[in-house]
């Protein structure tokens, strides 16, 4: 075999390692997407068991953050990668992280589901936790979008959704403030009301996370941290 033609099958087999990693990252994607899904699906419906699956499924999430930082190690330490590939890794390793953090909020949404499930229910059915289930839920659809494709933009717009999430939780927070107040034998309740709400704030957070990976990816240009003005200046850059 020629040096050029050694080079050109070297060249195949790493694109088609880095090519295997986005689509092992967009699997685990889907299957905490998933998760999360019947998670909230578990609060609004009271169904204890469904909660407690969810819980229990939690270490298929783990099981592929581990098959998938171990496939980077292994590419890292043959292939080399420099530039945009390294920058790629980079992101895929710390976006698997964020997923596995979103897959233990949603195995802790389905315990306090399974919780809420033996208790008084009111009669709206936590409308207000499905809202803010059901947003984070396209945050982290959008999110992986935007992995999927690159997308600065979407990744962009993404990121801005989280200051809305955050004011849907502090509302669900100052809502129970008020209902804890108002009635003390509510308190057991509204606490787990108060903790799934918690959950889904940080979830929000990760995909967040996830989408300033992206922009990293694409622009090599790190936004964490930043304020969501000075994120526009430096995508816009």
């Amino acid at each position: 075999m020629e040096a050029s033609d050694l080079n050109d099958h070297i060249s195949r087999r790493f694109n088609k390692d880095i090519e295997d990693l986005r689509n092992s990252v967009l699997a685990m994607g889907g299957l905490v997407e998933s998760q999360l899904s019947k998670a909230i699906a578990a609060i609004v419906s009271g169904d204890s068991e469904l909660g407690l699956r969810v819980a229990r499924d939690d270490y298929k999430v783990n099981n592929l953050e581990v098959q998938i930082d171990e496939e980077c190690s292994r590419v890292l330490a043959t292939r080399a990668p420099a530039a945009g590939d390294l920058r790629l890794i980079v992101a895929i390793i710390k976006t698997i992280t964020d997923l596995e953090r979103i897959g233990d909020e949603a195995e802790k949404i389905g315990f306090l589901a399974s919780k809420l499930a033996a208790m008084d229910r009111p009669a709206d059915s936590y409308r207000e936790l499905k809202t803010l289930g059901n947003h984070v839920l396209h945050m982290l659809r959008d999110a992986m979008n935007a992995f999927a494709r690159l997308d600065v933009e979407e990744a962009f717009e993404t990121v801005r959704e989280d200051e809305r999430v955050d004011d849907e939780y502090e509302a669900i927070q100052r809502q129970c403030i008020t209902f804890m107040m108002e009635d003390p034998r509510s308190i057991k309740r509204v606490m787990n009301v108060t903790w799934t709400a918690r959950s889904l704030e940080r979830i929000g957070d990760h995909a967040k996370n996830i989408c300033e990976y992206v922009i990293y990816m694409v622009q090599g240009k790190d936004v964490r941290h930043t304020d969501i003005s000075e994120t526009v200046d430096l995508v816009s850059d």
